[in-house]
């Protein structure tokens, strides 16, 4: 799915591409060691990294326990990320506005 870009222009990251470039690759971990170091199966820390699952607070948690990057940074982008996609599918949705009735 092509990214929305926000008002100022820019595209909010998925928070697994944060992952994965600003920790993973910096610290020259692979999905497997990191995986152990957080106590989840590669197989989830893959997800994320590949932007097929959401962030979890528990994986937020963990990955600040870790790595010390702050849970609530990590779920801000989380929270951003969903914002833009959800509005971007705001067509979508069969939603009525509400009109209050005349008395």
């Amino acid at each position: 799915m092509a990214r929305q870009k926000l008002a100022m222009g820019m595209a909010p990251v998925h928070p697994g591409e944060f992952v994965r470039t600003e920790i993973l690759d910096e610290l020259g971990l692979t999905i497997a060691k990191a995986a152990e170091i957080l106590d989840v199966r590669a197989a989830t820390l893959s997800d994320l990294v590949n932007e097929k699952a959401s962030l979890s607070p528990e994986m937020a948690m963990r990955i600040e326990l870790a790595f010390d990057v702050k849970a609530e940074l990590l779920l801000r982008i989380q929270a951003l990320y969903d914002s833009v996609t959800v509005r971007s599918r705001a067509g979508e949705l069969n939603v009525r506005r509400y009109q209050p009735e005349q008395a």
